[in-house]
C-alpha cells in the first residue's frame, strides 16, 4: 500500500470504532509509535546533512547566546590531590534541567586549557547551538595527566608523565565523573555520556570509551596518538560494543604522521561489523583538523540516528580550496574523486570537460550534477559545456591556462606540506607595469618580495627570475604556481636565503618555440627586465646572485637565454624542457654553441639544475636526448625526477628543491 495512503486508513478506523474504549487506547499508543517514529526519522534524516565545518564556523558571534567556562576543582583519591578542569555549560544553562556529558580530553604536551587555547571549543558550540544543530550538553575538559604535578612542563615525554595518561582512567571513572555528578545537572547513565579527544586525549577516548561501554556510549577519537591499544585491545567483544554503543567516530588528517593507528582502528571495526564513523580530514596533526572533528562530532552526539548514514558521512566531500568564496560545490571526496554542480534550469545538456568529458545529470531542483572518476593531485584546468557553449564554472577560481581562461579545481595530496599556509612571516606579491622598448608596448611582471624587504631599507636581495609554460602567462607561477608560499615556508625554515622572484612573461608576438622568438625574449630580459628590476628595487646585480628559470616553453627560454649569458647568470633550472630532438634548424645551433662554449659554461654555473615529471613528462624523450648531449660534451649538471608528468605538483616540487639551492 502507497504511503501517503496508511493515514486515511487510520482515520477510517478511528471513526468506524471510536465508541470502543480498548481501541481508542490501542490507538493512542500506535499514534504515539508514529510521532516517535516520525521524529527519529527527521533526526536520523537530519544526521545525513552532517558536512565539514564551514568558513566562520570558529568566530564569535556577538549576537547570539553564549555559553558560560568556569574552572573548577575536584579532589581526586586516585592522585591525592586537588585538581583542575574547565567545564562548559550551554547558553540558556539551567541548574533545574537535566543535560548528557560530553569529556573533551587534550593532547600530550596540553592540559586542561589546551583546547580552550587552540581550539576555541565554546565558540563552535554556541554557534552550533544557534543553528539548532546540536543538543544542550555541559562539556568537562580535563587535565589529562593525572599526577600531583599536572603542568605540561619539561619534558612531556618523560615516562612519569606518559604513565599519568593512563593513570587518568582511574581518575575519570572515580573522581571526575562522580564530582560532576554530584555538582551538576547530568543525566547519569552511559546513553548520556560521551568521550572524545585528539592525539593522545584521542587515544585515551577510545581506550577508556571502549573499555567501559558500561560508562560510555559515544566514544570519538580525533588523530589518535600511539598509545591507543590495538583494536583486538580495545575491543575483544565486538558483539557487546554493537549493542551498547551509540557512537564511534574515528578521523584524522591525511596528511598526518599518525594517521596508521586511525586506520588500523577502522579496518578492523570495519572486518567485524562494528558501525562507526571514519572520516579522514585533509590536514596535519593539528587544531585545524581536531575543531572540525568536534564540529562534526558534537553534532551526532545524543540523538537518535540512522547508522546507515554513517558511510555517507565517512565519505562526505568538502568544497576544493579553488571554490569561489562560500561556494560549496565542487566538492573532493576522501577517496580522490569529485563532484560537480551547475544550476541551468532552461539547458537540454550539460558536461563537464576535465580533458575527459563527463555526461551531468539533472536532478528535481534543476541542478546537474556529476561525479569524476580519481583525479590526479594538483591544479586541473575545466570546462562546463552548456548545450555545446563552452564556459568557466562559475563556483570555481578561473586562472589562465590552455592559452584562455579556465576554471581551475585543485586536488590536495599528502606532499603538499610544502606550499600549506602557515603561520610564518609572509612576502608579498606585486604587480608591476612597465614599457618595453623591445616591444614597444607596455607590460607587467608578477613579483614576490621576501618578507621584511620594505622593513630592511639597507639590505639587497638576490633575483630568480622564473618562466611559465606555453598557454599560461606571468601570473602561472604567483597563483598556479604558490610561488609565495613555498618560498615563505622556505626562508622561515632557513632553508632558503631570502630572494625576490621576478615571474616574467614569456609570451612574444612570435612563434614561441622559434629561434628568432627565443632571441627576441633574451633581449627583453636583459634589456628591459633586468635594468627596470636592478633600477627600482634592491637587489644585487652581480651574476652570483641571479637565477634563471622555467617551466616548459619557459624551459627552453631558460637554454636559450640563460646558456648564452653564464657572465649574468649562475645558476640555471629547467623544468619538463628539453631541446627539441625533431627540430634540428633549431637545435643544432644550440648544441654547436655549447660545444664551443663548454669550458665557460662550466665555469660560470654554480648550478645547471634540470629536472623531468618522470617517463609521463611529454618533454622528457626531448630531455633525455639532451641530457646524453650534456654528457658528451661533459658539460655538469644536476638532474633529477619528481612523478606527475607535465604538471604543477611537478613544477611546484622542482621550484621547491631548486630554490634550495640558491645564492649559497
Amino acid at each position: 500500500m502507497h504511503e501517503t495512503m496508511r493515514p486515511k486508513k487510520a482515520i477510517f478506523l478511528i471513526k468506524k470504532n471510536r465508541h470502543n474504549p480498548k481501541f481508542e487506547q490501542n490507538m493512542k499508543i500506535h499514534f504515539s509509535l508514529i510521532i516517535a517514529f516520525l521524529a527519529f526519522g527527521y533526526n536520523a534524516s537530519s544526521q545525513n546533512t552532517v558536512t565539514p565545518a564551514p568558513l566562520g564556523y570558529d568566530i564569535i558571534r556577538e549576537s547570539i547566546p553564549h555559553g558560560k567556562i568556569d574552572t573548577v576543582v575536584y579532589y581526586s583519591k586516585t592522585v591525592g590531590v586537588k585538581r583542575k578542569t574547565l567545564v562548559y555549560t550551554p547558553p540558556g544553562f539551567q541548574k533545574d534541567k537535566k543535560y548528557p556529558v560530553l569529556y573533551l580530553l587534550h593532547g600530550i604536551g596540553g592540559d586542561e586549557k589546551e583546547w580552550l587555547n587552540g581550539g576555541s571549543p565554546q565558540v563552535i558550540l554556541d554557534n552550533l547551538y544557534a543553528d539548532k544543530k546540536i543538543e544542550p550538553m555541559i562539556v568537562v575538559l580535563p587535565n589529562g595527566r593525572a599526577m600531583k604535578d599536572d603542568r605540561a612542563t619539561g619534558n612531556i615525554m618523560a615516562t612519569d608523565k606518559v604513565e599519568a595518561f593512563a593513570t587518568f582512567e582511574k581518575d575519570l571513572l572515580n573522581d571526575l565523573i562522580p564530582f560532576i555528578e554530584k555538582s551538576y545537572p547530568a543525566i547519569k547513565d552511559s546513553d548520556h555520556r560521551a568521550i572524545a579527544g585528539l592525539s593522545m586525549g584521542g587515544g585515551q577516548s577510545l581506550n577508556f570509551g571502549l573499555g567501559n561501554l558500561d560508562k560510555f556510549a559515544w566514544v570519538g577519537g580525533f588523530s589518535s596518538a600511539p598509545n591507543t591499544k590495538t583494536p583486538q585491545e580495545l575491543m575483544p567483544n565486538p558483539e557487546l560494543a554493537k549493542n551498547k554503543l551509540k557512537l564511534l567516530w574515528i578521523s584524522c588528517g591525511d596528511k598526518d604522521g599518525l594517521l596508521s593507528f586511525s586506520k588500523r582502528t577502522h579496518e578492523y571495526m570495519k572486518t567485524n561489523g562494528v558501525p562507526h564513523i571514519y572520516y579522514v580530514d585533509h590536514g596535519y596533526h593539528d587544531f585545524k583538523v581536531w575543531k572540525n572533528s568536534l564540529y562534526m562530532y558534537s553534532q551526532l552526539l545524543f540523538k537518535p540516528f540512522d547508522v546507515t548514514s554513517f558511510d555517507k558521512i565517512s565519505n562526505v566531500g568538502r568544497p576544493a580550496e579553488t571554490n569561489v568564496r562560500s561556494a560549496k560545490y565542487p566538492q573532493i571526496l576522501p577517496n580522490g574523486r569529485a563532484i560537480f554542480r551547475i544550476k541551468a534550469l532552461e539547458a537540454q545538456k550539460v558536461q563537464l570537460d576535465f580533458g575527459k568529458k563527463y555526461d551531468m545529470v539533472k536532478n528535481g531542483d534543476g541542478l546537474w550534477e556529476v561525479t569524476t572518476d580519481s583525479l590526479s593531485e594538483g591544479i586541473h584546468y575545466y570546462s562546463l559545456i552548456i548545450d555545446g557553449v563552452t564556459v568557466a564554472d562559475p563556483a570555481s577560481e578561473s586562472f589562465y591556462g590552455m592559452g584562455r581562461m579556465a576554471s581551475g579545481f585543485e586536488v590536495p595530496f599528502k606532499g603538499d606540506g610544502y606550499y600549506e599556509e602557515k603561520n610564518v612571516p609572509h612576502g608579498d606579491i606585486r604587480i608591476k607595469r612597465y614599457y618595453s622598448g623591445v616591444t614597444n608596448s607596455w607590460r607587467n611582471f608578477y613579483m614576490y618580495t621576501p618578507p621584511g624587504y620594505d622593513e630592511n631599507s639597507g639590505m639587497k636581495y638576490p633575483v630568480l627570475y622564473i618562466m611559465h609554460g606555453g598557454g599560461e602567462d606571468q601570473r602561472g607561477w604567483a597563483t598556479q604556481g604558490k610561488t609565495d608560499l613555498i618560498l615563505d615556508n622556505l626562508i622561515a625554515a632557513k632553508k632558503a636565503v631570502p630572494m625576490i622572484a621576478v615571474m616574467v612573461d614569456g609570451n612574444l608576438p612570435l612563434n614561441a618555440f622559434g629561434e628568432e622568438s627565443l632571441k627576441v625574449f633574451e633581449k627583453e630580459l636583459k634589456q628591459a627586465i633586468i635594468p627596470f628590476i636592478e633600477k627600482n628595487y634592491r637587489v644585487k646585480t652581480e651574476a652570483q646572485y641571479r637565477a634563471l628559470a622555467g617551466l616548459s616553453m619557459g624551459g627552453i627560454q631558460t637554454l636559450y637565454a640563460g646558456v648564452r649569458n653564464t657572465d649574468m647568470f649562475s645558476y640555471l633550472g629547467v623544468f619538463s624542457s628539453g631541446w627539441f630532438a625533431n627540430q634540428k634548424e633549431l637545435t643544432d645551433p644550440q648544441y654547436e654553441y655549447w660545444k664551443n662554449n663548454t669550458e665557460k659554461i662550466n665555469s660560470n654555473l654554480k648550478v645547471f639544475w634540470i629536472s623531468q615529471g618522470g617517463k609521463e613528462d611529454i618533454a622528457w624523450q626531448n630531455c633525455q636526448i639532451m641530457r646524453t648531449k650534456l654528457d658528451d660534451l661533459k658539460i655538469k649538471y644536476t638532474y633529477s625526477e619528481y612523478p606527475g608528468g607535465h604538471s604543477w605538483p611537478v613544477w611546484r616540487n622542482n621550484l621547491f628543491n631548486f630554490a634550495q639551492t640558491l645564492f649559497k
